[in-house]
């Protein structure tokens, strides 16, 4: 064995064997020192290498740990860097109605059928007027504030409101009638602008009432027609319309706030009204269960847009159906949070309608409802 020092003043260290000793050499006392300096250390790692003057040795040279720290150090924190990466923004979805809450958002459920996970995935700030229309301007203004992504406005008055306070986010609407006859869209296929949505249907449903009305009380001769002064003009042409064909009397009865309620019952029972047609607006709905009440009182059968309304304790509904309306609603939502601008999507109008027939109140009426109504109706109410 050699004991060396290299050109940096590190051991080289070699241990030849003899060819016909298969022992080690004893080594030196320079070499032990060196081999203590080489293992004892732990500033220092060990390399092996073949000196140049020896084919046949192995030269051991110490190189600084502290790069192997390094190096190491940095594949670690490689997997780290990745997963502090900052998570995806939740999409924040705006919801305005005139209504209260009256439980989950119509919305909920099917957004979870397109994979969205409320609180998770999704985030929806809802917002109710609990039936104060002057309380829409403030809600909507809020909604615009949070920057939601999309808006979906409830019937006409929070439309309204909504479309006064932004004219930047995307908005479904929903439940109104004609979105091109009140200037909303330029045409059903190519709305433009920002808003889109689904319809309450075509004006045609309030001819439709009107029948289901004859069919129930086959002597109807006279029918209040009660509408909200904000209602498009086109809905009230057409009941107008629809009831000239069927040789019906109408009464016109316009009413601006809750408050005005009972003085168009009274001026119903004091022309001899034998029925109301009630034109709904996210305010009237909103208030149905007053309606309902005061239709009792007077002694008058009332129909109207929605099952909510039949179940609130109107006689009879007839419109969209609205688990679809709703499916229809989260669909547009859907394609917007995924790039979709509502310009380029189409109005839709319902294609599925239920007829909903209250027999509590008929019975509280003193009414018997035709078999063959009845044997058409997608639901009877009867507790």
């Amino acid at each position: 064995m050699v004991d060396e020092v290299n050109g940096r003043g590190d051991p080289v260290i070699h241990w030849c064997r003899n060819m016909g000793d298969s022992a080690e050499a004893p080594l030196t006392r320079a070499a032990r020192r060196g081999r203590r300096r080489l293992t004892g250390n732990v500033g220092q790692t060990i390399g092996v290498s073949h000196d140049a003057g020896d084919s046949e040795g192995i030269a051991v040279r110490s190189t600084p740990i502290r790069l192997i720290f390094v190096a190491a150090s940095l594949f670690l924190a490689a997997p780290l860097t990745a997963s502090a990466q900052p998570a995806a923004r939740v999409p924040r979805v705006g919801s305005l109605s005139t209504g209260a809450s009256t439980g989950p958002s119509a919305l909920s459920a099917p957004l979870a059928d397109l994979g969205y996970v409320e609180g998770k995935t999704i985030i929806l700030e809802l917002r109710y007027a609990d039936g104060q229309v002057d309380r829409l301007p403030a809600l909507a203004a809020e909604l615009v504030q949070l920057n939601v992504d999309v808006i979906v406005a409830w019937g006409g008055e929070p439309l309204d409101a909504v479309r006064k306070a932004t004219s930047r986010i995307p908005i479904v609407m929903v439940g109104r009638s004609d979105p091109v006859a009140t200037g909303l869209a330029a045409s059903f296929a190519k709305p433009g602008g920002n808003i889109t949505g689904v319809t309450i249907g075509g004006v045609e449903l309030a001819g439709k009432r009107l029948d289901l009305l004859r069919e129930a009380l086959p002597k109807l001769s006279r029918v209040a027609i009660l509408r909200d002064a904000t209602a498009e003009a086109a809905i009230a042409q057409e009941t107008e319309s629809a009831a000239r064909a069927l040789n019906l009397r109408l009464l016109p009865l316009t009413v601006r706030a809750p408050a005005d309620f009972d003085g168009a019952f009274r001026a119903a029972v004091r022309a001899r009204a034998e029925a109301v047609h009630i034109n709904e607006t996210s305010m009237l709905t909103a208030h149905r269960v007053k309606l309902a009440e005061l239709a009792v009182r007077n002694r008058l059968p009332t129909i109207g847009s929605l099952r909510v309304s039949a179940e609130a304790g109107f006689l009879m509904s007839y419109g969209p159906e609205l688990s679809d309306w709703f499916r229809r609603a989260a669909t547009f939502v859907d394609r917007i949070l995924k790039g979709a601008r509502p310009g380029d999507l189409p109005f839709e109008q319902p294609t599925k309608f239920e007829l909903v027939i209250n027999l509590k109140t008929a019975k509280a009426l003193g009414l018997s409802i035709p078999m063959p109504l009845l044997l058409r109706a997608d639901q009877v109410i009867e507790q």
